[in-house]
């Protein structure tokens, strides 16, 4: 660097930091964008988000020909080349990073691949192959997201027990995986595996899957994975797993006791722990959580007035998108603008099939805040769009206020579920009611209408469902 003094330094190249360092340099500032991985792109594009879900989209059509036989379409079973698929997953990733690359180079973000520290709070130690050297800043975005965690208990030298993103690398296909967590990571690779050919189990300690999202938007994607799984164990802990030469021994422990069962390869997905280690932060007053997390107000300040942070090192939801609006938030707030992260629904997704989706109030939320609300909901049975698909086990769910109608919240359980909840997170962030949804012509036959419908239930019947007066 012939000038290491910027205005703005980002530390960590996800959908998080570069959206912060793109927004910074777009605000005029001279930007730096830290990251010791060769490829920008973070977690979520290098190993996380974006290949589960190239690998999603692959499960979806060899389960797609499966299930053609209803329509009299047979296929020979098919035969999958597993080099071909990883290196279209590489191809996917290398794309976008690149594309990544190209636009900071555009917005003259200097990109600097190296391990950084914090000196003090307005400097930074850089240290990699090419690059040794202090770094002076006004600002600093902290943006170094998270990684996953396995217990100490399940802890294994060997490599046949993964963690997330060794499962996303695809090392074969076991004929038995041991998934440990019912949670959106866990339930994703398992229905990767599971549609590449392994038998597939899943164990999870607490007593449904998906802990923390309506039971009702659960309920049809557990029925449809208890038929495609060999075994979903709730309520059930794995303490402890041992290597053998036939395979990876898992003594469970439910109420009916302790088993031991053989797999060819376990995936621990149990939860991600935030990267705020060996950052330099004990040199700054940036203060911590006792669960490692950065503390930040609604600014996205931390207590060091120089240092900003976002993403999934202040904490959950860890989203991609939520990191990428608190990016642009933080950028803003060092430019002096009046910007905050003040948002009444951050919509998730977990990419099953069906998928699942979910923004603003849950319906058990409310139910434990004790919040006066009407639920509605219509059933895809009666979508002519799911019919034709040959996937009405979904439906879609309103939670409104009850004297206003007021959307406070949307879920959706079925297929394309994630690319329906943006019309929920619009209503949620403008204070729609029931009747701006249900008077707003959606196109037929979509799945689309199945929101307005659910929207027509707040106070009638909607076209394609009869709902008595009592109901």
């Amino acid at each position: 660097m012939t000038d290491s003094r910027f205005d703005v330094a980002v530390i960590g190249a996800g959908p998080g930091g570069y959206a912060a360092a793109f927004q910074a340099a777009d605000l005029g500032f001279r930007t730096a964008l830290i990251d010791q991985d060769p490829q920008l792109g973070g977690t979520c594009l290098l190993r996380g988000c974006i290949p589960s879900k190239a690998l999603l989209h692959a499960a979806r059509l060899l389960t797609d020909a499966e299930e053609a036989v209803a329509w009299g379409i047979r296929y020979e079973k098919p035969r999958v080349d597993l080099d071909v698929f990883r290196g279209r997953v590489q191809a996917i990733i290398g794309k976008l990073t690149r594309g990544v690359q190209t636009l900071a180079g555009s917005r003259k973000v200097e990109v600097i691949h190296a391990r950084a520290m914090f000196k003090n709070a307005t400097t930074l130690r850089l240290s990699g192959p090419n690059t040794s050297d202090e770094l002076s800043f006004v600002h600093a975005i902290l943006a170094t997201g998270s990684r996953p965690v396995i217990p100490a208990a399940l802890k294994l030298d060997d490599p046949r027990v993964m963690d997330s993103t060794s499962a996303l690398q695809l090392p074969d296909i076991p004929a038995r995986l041991l998934v440990v967590g019912g949670g959106y990571i866990g339930l994703e690779l398992g229905t990767v595996y599971q549609a590449l050919g392994s038998e597939v189990t899943v164990v999870e300690a607490l007593p449904r899957l998906l802990n923390g999202v309506d039971a009702d938007l659960v309920r049809p994607l557990h029925q449809r994975m208890q038929r495609r799984f060999k075994a979903i164990r709730l309520a059930t802990t794995v303490q402890k797993l041992e290597a053998r030469e036939e395979g990876v021994a898992a003594t469970c422990a439910d109420s009916e006791g302790t088993s031991t069962d053989l797999f060819d390869r376990v995936l621990v997905a149990v939860g991600r722990r935030p990267h705020t280690e060996q950052l330099g932060l004990e040199h700054t007053q940036v203060a911590l959580s006792p669960n490692g997390f950065v503390q930040v107000d609604r600014q996205m300040r931390t207590a060091e007035p120089s240092i900003l942070a976002i993403g999934d090192v202040v904490g959950e939801p860890m989203l991609a998108h939520k990191a990428t609006h608190e990016g642009l938030v933080a950028a803003r707030v060092i430019a002096g603008r009046p910007a905050a992260f003040d948002v009444a629904a951050i919509p998730a997704v977990v990419f099953t099939d069906p998928e699942i989706a979910w923004c603003g109030l849950t319906e058990e939320a409310a139910k434990a805040s004790g919040q006066t609300v009407k639920v509605t909901h219509f059933p895809w049975a009666a979508s002519g769009r799911a019919t034709t698909l040959g996937r009405h086990e979904g439906f879609t769910k309103l939670i409104l206020d009850s004297e206003s109608g007021r959307v406070l919240g949307m879920g959706i359980c079925g297929v394309g579920a994630g690319e329906l909840i943006a019309e929920g997170v619009l209503a949620v962030e403008m204070g729609a009611v029931a009747e701006d949804v249900a008077t707003s012509i959606h196109p037929h036959p979509t799945l689309s209408e199945t929101v307005m419908e659910a929207a027509e239930s707040f106070d009638g019947s909607p076209t394609h469902l009869f709902l008595s007066k009592r109901s």
